[in-house]
């Protein structure tokens, strides 16, 4: 048997249940109390393969380095059909893979009231009957496409989108314009003032944008990102810094426009009342840079988190093109008006590619005031940002959070790291009603479905077993 050590232990960490740690500090023995939980339930025998595929280290690294090298630019504005090559019945949608039978009310809203903009129906009602029978349309997910959209991230082939370009690859992405908030097409209204605001978009807001970014030159969106973190965004639920600096960059371009200057005036006031137009920039631009770390066997990095309001959906780096889904839940958060839980459809969107990416929930360290749009307080805030980084790779310098001492912010989705913490990814999310054509309910504070990490981490394991 070993000697006891003659001098008393300087510190202490204490792991678990409190009382012994209360015990030791008793003795004037500093103590560190370390959070600490086992791993999700059954997950141990993969958490062992992944931890010894001797690709892992590298191919992680490898993964977020080229995700940090991204340099998102906006280079056009263009109609999908050009762009994304949609044709007539063709319809993109948020979150994975989707049938019109299993989607939800605000999915079959967006959906009802894009065929009736493309002309497919007359009364988006009677779209119903013409999905059903499925012969003359299709749905397919954005992110198939290179794309992301917001909520019900419904595209038809009408829809003008964002491009963005990394100019070191010529890899590129894309995003449909932002309506706004309240009753629009994302959320899953269709009323006629929605598809009269969608049918500007077409006709006015869209050429002008793409003529502004012409004239102006790439705009580049990720140093805007750098910028809005430090003036209170965190570019998933508040974006008006960005937004406006967006305006900075091309409203000399648009007062020079020849076009009709009621109409320059009336997408001046409609880009600079939407606090949120310049979400539909910040999402693919994480995407651009997600899509960079793709593909590199042995690495557990997330590339996408997606929700269609039925599923929640993952895609990591060493798995391909794979999805690993489970039940969206409903977000805890604040409501419109007279609106409660039971008005709110479960979690929705390809708008936590944001977080995928280490922005959103992911930043809410940079944007206090957040809490007052989703819930939550200030302090909550702060330990949500921390809280990312022990399930995360590491950090992005070029998105610093200036209250954490300027740190970046926790970057990269360990699926390793959510398995063997239990730290679910935090996202901050709009929420739409769950019937068909009522629009934003509220705005809240949700996670994926623990389920769909450790079915990631099996097929990894799976993988390295193979490769070992």
């Amino acid at each position: 048997m070993s000697a006891l050590p003659s001098q008393p232990p300087t510190s202490v960490a204490a792991v678990g249940a409190d009382l012994l740690a209360a015990a030791v500090a008793d003795q004037a023995v500093p103590v560190e109390r370390v959070a600490w939980q086992p791993p999700m339930e059954g997950t141990a025998a993969d958490l062992a393969a992944v931890a010894a595929d001797p690709r892992r280290g590298a191919a992680n690294a490898l993964a977020l380095s080229r995700m940090l090298d991204v340099q998102a630019s906006l280079v056009a504005v263009a109609p999908a059909a050009e762009v994304l090559g949609l044709q007539r019945g063709e319809f993109l949608h948020a979150g994975p893979p989707l049938e019109w039978a299993r989607a939800s009310g605000p999915m079959r809203g967006a959906l009802m009231g894009a065929a009736a903009f493309e002309g497919l129906v007359d009364d988006p009602d009677d779209a119903v009957a013409l999905f059903e029978a499925g012969d003359a349309v299709s749905l397919e997910p954005c992110h198939h496409r290179s794309a992301v959209g917001p909520m019900a991230g419904v595209v038809s082939p009408s829809m003008w989108m964002f491009v963005l370009e990394d100019p070191a690859t010529g890899r590129r992405t894309f995003c449909s314009l932002n309506e706004g908030l309240g009753k629009v097409l994302r959320y899953g209204a269709y009323s006629p003032d929605v598809l009269a605001r969608l049918g500007w978009m077409r006709d006015v807001l869209g050429p002008l944008l793409a003529e502004a970014v012409e004239a102006a030159g790439p705009v580049d969106v990720t140093a805007i990102l750098g910028q809005m973190l430090q003036m209170g965004d965190e570019a998933h639920n508040r974006n008006r810094a960005g937004t406006l600096m967006l305006l900075r960059d091309l409203g000399p371009s648009l007062v020079r426009s020849a076009r009709a200057a009621d109409d320059v005036a009336e997408a001046f006031a409609f880009v600079g009342g939407n606090d949120h137009f310049f979400l539909n920039l910040a999402m693919p631009a994480c995407k651009l840079s997600l899509d960079a770390g793709r593909d590199i066997a042995g690495s557990t990095m997330v590339v996408a988190m997606a929700r269609n309001g039925t599923d929640f959906g993952i895609q990591v780096s060493g798995t391909g093109d794979e999805w690993f889904t489970g039940p969206a839940l409903l977000a805890d958060g604040l409501y419109l008006g007279d609106f409660g839980p039971d008005d709110a459809n479960p979690d929705i969107g390809d708008s936590a590619i944001t977080e995928t990416a280490g922005l959103g929930g992911f930043a809410m360290a940079t944007a206090p005031a957040i809490v007052r749009f989703v819930g939550g307080t200030v302090p909550d805030a702060l330990a949500t940002s921390r809280r990312m980084r022990e399930i995360t790779l590491g950090e992005n310098p070029r998105w610093p959070i200036p209250v954490l001492d300027f740190q970046g912010t926790p970057t990269g989705i360990d699926v390793s790291a959510v398995c063997r913490t239990g730290i679910l990814p935090q996202i901050n999310t709009g929420m739409a009603g769950k019937r068909a054509g009522v629009g934003q309910v509220g705005a809240g504070l949700v996670t994926p479905p623990a389920s769909i990490f450790p079915a990631a981490l099996a097929a990894l394991a799976g993988r390295a077993r193979a490769a070992s």
